[in-house]
C-alpha cells in the first residue's frame, strides 16, 4: 500500500467480475423461493429494515461475528471475494468491539426520499438517490446492505469498509477518540493541507471557515474529527485487504502527516496475523 492521497487507484485486486455469475435474479424468482416480492416496480424493493426482519433467520454464518444472505446468486469463489476475503482482514481488535454483524448483498441500494427509507432494489436507482450501501440494527444485530451490481470488487471493498468504519466510528471508545483528536489538533496547528477523501475534506474547509480557534473542541470540531477518523480507517482496512494506490491531487494530505494517522490506526488496531498496511511491514499473506 502507498502512502495514500485522496482518490484510491486498485491495482492487484480481481477485475470486473464474470457478468454471468453474478446476473440478478428477478423479482419473480424471488416470490417463488422466498415468498417475499412482487413483480410490481413499487414491491420489487424492500426497505433495509425489512431486509433485517425478514432474512435475520436465514443468515448464514461466516465467523462468529459475522453472517450474510445475498438476494442474487454468486459463484463460489466470488463469494469469497466479497465476504470472506476482506472479513479476513479486519483487525481483532475492531471485531471485538463490533455488534454481531449481517451483510446482506443487493443488487442496489437506493436513498429514501424526504422522509422515505433506504431501500434494496433491483433497477438501478436514479444517480442522486444511489447510494453504496445502508444498515439497520435490531435485536442486536447490525445488518448492513451493500449494493454489488455493475461494481468491480475493488470498489466493492471499497465501499464495504466505508460502510464497516463508519460503524466504528459511531462506536469509538473515549481513549481511541482522544488520542485522534489530538492528533488532529497537531494537524491543524502545522496548517496541514489536504486530507484522506471528500467528506472529510469538506468538514475540515467549514471548521476552517467558519472557526477561529480550530483546536477547540466545539460540534464543528468534532464532526471534522470523526469524519476524517472514518475516512482514515477506511483506506487502512482497505490498504489492509487490498493492494492498493491512490491518486495525488491538489487534496492530497502530505504523506508523513498521513503515515502518522496510520500508524496510530495500527497501534489502536493491530491488523490479523500475517497483513499488513504499509509497505515495509508486508510479510507473507
Amino acid at each position: 500500500m502507498s502512502v495514500p492521497g485522496l482518490r484510491h487507484l486498485h491495482r492487484s485486486e480481481a477485475a470486473k467480475l464474470d457478468r454471468r455469475q453474478k446476473a440478478i435474479v428477478c423479482p419473480t424468482i424471488l416470490l417463488q423461493s422466498n415468498h417475499a416480492m412482487s413483480t410490481d416496480g413499487e414491491k420489487s424493493r424492500l426497505t433495509v429494515a425489512e431486509l433485517a426482519t425478514r432474512f435475520r433467520s436465514e443468515m448464514i454464518p461466516l465467523t462468529g461475528k459475522f453472517s450474510y444472505f445475498s438476494l442474487l446468486p454468486i459463484a463460489e469463489e466470488d463469494l469469497r471475494q466479497y465476504l470472506n476475503d476482506p472479513i479476513a482482514a479486519i483487525s481483532p481488535a475492531i471485531v471485538a468491539g463490533l455488534p454481531r454483524m449481517g451483510v446482506i448483498l443487493a443488487p442496489y441500494v437506493e436513498k429514501g426520499n424526504g422522509k422515505g427509507v433506504d431501500c434494496a432494489t433491483f433497477e438501478r436507482p436514479a444517480e442522486s438517490r444511489h447510494i453504496p450501501s445502508a444498515r439497520s440494527e435490531q435485536s442486536g444485530m447490525l445488518v448492513l446492505v451493500v449494493g454489488v451490481k455493475d461494481i468491480e470488487v475493488a470498489d466493492y471493498h471499497y465501499q464495504f469498509y466505508n460502510a464497516l468504519a463508519g460503524v466504528v466510528a459511531e462506536r469509538w471508545p473515549q481513549d481511541v477518540q482522544e488520542r485522534f483528536f489530538r492528533t488532529i489538533r497537531e494537524e491543524l496547528s502545522a496548517e496541514v493541507h489536504g486530507e484522506v477523501d471528500e467528506k472529510s475534506w469538506h468538514l475540515k474547509q467549514a471548521l476552517l471557515r467558519r472557526q477561529t480557534n480550530v483546536r477547540k473542541e466545539t460540534k464543528l470540531f468534532r464532526e471534522y474529527a470523526r469524519q476524517a477518523f472514518e475516512d482514515t480507517l477506511t483506506l487502512y482496512l482497505h490498504g489492509t485487504c487490498c493492494d492498493i494506490d491512490v491518486e495525488t491531487g491538489p487534496r492530497q494530505m502530505p504523506s508523513r502527516y498521513l503515515r502518522r494517522r496510520l500508524e496510530l490506526l495500527i497501534s489502536l488496531y493491530p491488523p490479523p496475523e500475517g497483513y499488513a498496511a504499509l509497505p515495509e511491514q508486508l510479510k507473507s499473506r
